[in-house]
């Protein structure tokens, strides 16, 4: 099938043409590589940002054409300020909703395999163009019954080659995120656990309506309703909810009041979660929500939700307390019943890894240290940015066998830090609801 003006026509579904993307793409990195150095012989000040922009240009190029897993580690990149240079953040967060789309006889194949019917005999109208395409699937709008609403297509063979993708981009991600083998390893372990259930519409289906039922009492807060009739495995649909996407909103400069508002909703939305529910929406990036015409915050996309163990949360919650740090017995407790500290560890690793641990447990809970918490306060984000640079370049820590502690907290570290980045752009302050410890 040929691309034509609606949009991509064809994924690359077998495994060969998949590899042979992301190799494209390891070789393109290669050979910026090799120009920057030759560059470099000449010019000694030439600094990396434009090894950083073609690089970002490349892998982006590959990724977006392969969809699913590959393009979703680029969005999860993306989110986390303390992973990638900025060429590579403002690159991949292309892919968080405005990932290239694919074409109409694509996704009306989609619609006959998973629902029997093509999409303009379910719906009594359906837009033949994508209105957000990201990384795993794409949104359409239709009405049916005088409703508005949105429909998810997933795109095809993204759950199938979820496992290979993540093995063959496992290398190339080492490389950008200067990670270990072993904390790879666990991070991928995740990720693909979690992928696997995002390509699932119809669990996403049964977490939406639970979540959302529960957290319909909290102030300034939407959901949409979701319609099981119409949905699938691989096609979700829901009412359409009408509002600005999150950056357009920031750029559209709200009052103080407003942004605290928004804030507000946002925090309580999923400290509430944590607290009660023990499960969270734990993809906190900016395509996930809009704000609508009265200022309420729309939660969009329940794909990535994270279960929190008890056991989990019964040790790590702790760790926010105020207190926690000048409780030396009980904080050593609850290092060694997250695995933080190995058998193999000297005494002195030891020392450097406490010393590593309290200084990130003491930013992360820094907002629950008090009633309210301004994230407007840049001196916050600058020193966790500044840590995040630290521990990546500390010769120390990286001769340890860094992966350390539970694959759980991944997720919860990012939902926290998600979290904290939304509010930031926000410059919100807020109400310090629903502390889960």
């Amino acid at each position: 099938m040929s691309k034509d003006e609606s949009g991509q026509g064809k994924i690359p579904v077998s495994k060969v043409k998949r590899a042979a993307k992301i190799m494209g793409a390891s070789a393109k990195v290669g050979g910026n590589y090799i120009k920057y150095y030759a560059k470099k012989s000449i010019n000694r000040e030439l600094t990396k940002d434009e090894l950083h922009q073609d690089n970002a240009e490349d892998i982006y190029a590959s990724l977006s054409e392969l969809k699913g897993s590959a393009l979703k580690v680029a969005q999860m990149m993306s989110m986390d300020n303390q992973m990638l240079p900025s060429a590579y953040q403002e690159k991949f967060a292309l892919s968080q909703y405005s990932a290239p789309a694919l074409s109409f006889p694509l996704i009306s194949k989609t619609f006959v395999k998973q629902l029997g019917a093509k999409p303009n005999d379910l719906f009594d109208s359906f837009t033949k163009d994508a209105v957000n395409a990201a990384s795993i699937g794409q949104v359409h709008k239709a009405t049916k019954d005088g409703k508005e609403l949105a429909v998810k297509i997933q795109y095809p063979g993204v759950g199938d080659a979820i496992s290979s993708d993540l093995k063959m981009i496992k290398p190339l991600a080492k490389k950008l995120l200067n990670m270990k083998a072993a904390d790879m390893e666990m991070y991928m372990e995740e990720v693909e656990s979690k992928m696997i259930e995002e390509t699932d519409y119809e669990l996403e289906l049964e977490r939406s309506q639970f979540i959302s039922e529960k957290c319909a009492f909290i102030e300034h807060v939407r959901f949409p309703k979701y319609y099981k009739e119409f949905s699938a495995k691989r096609v979700l649909t829901m009412d359409w909810l009408d509002g600005v996407k999150f950056p357009d909103f920031i750029k559209s400069n709200p009052s103080q009041e407003v942004r605290n508002q928004v804030g507000q909703s946002m925090w309580d939305f999923f400290m509430y979660q944590m607290k009660e529910l023990r499960m969270v929406h734990a993809d906190p990036h900016p395509g996930n929500f809009l704000v609508d015409k009265d200022n309420n915050l729309c939660i969009l996309d329940f794909g990535c939700v994270k279960e929190i163990p008890e056991d989990f949360a019964a040790n790590y919650f702790q760790l926010l307390r105020p207190d926690i740090l000048e409780k030396e017995e009980e904080l050593k407790a609850i290092f060694e019943n997250m695995n933080f500290y190995r058998p193999e560890d000297t005494p002195e690793q030891k020392m450097k890894l406490k010393a590593m641990i309290t200084q990130s447990i003491a930013l992360l809970a820094q907002p629950f240290h008090g009633d309210e918490f301004d994230f407007g306060n840049d001196a916050f984000f600058k020193k966790i940015y500044g840590m995040g640079e630290d521990l990546s370049q500390d010769k120390e820590l990286r001769k340890m066998n860094n992966a350390r502690g539970s694959r759980d907290a991944i997720y919860i570290m990012r939902t926290f830090f998600g979290l904290y980045s939304l509010l930031n752009q926000l410059r919100a302050k807020v109400r310090v609801n629903y502390k889960p410890f």
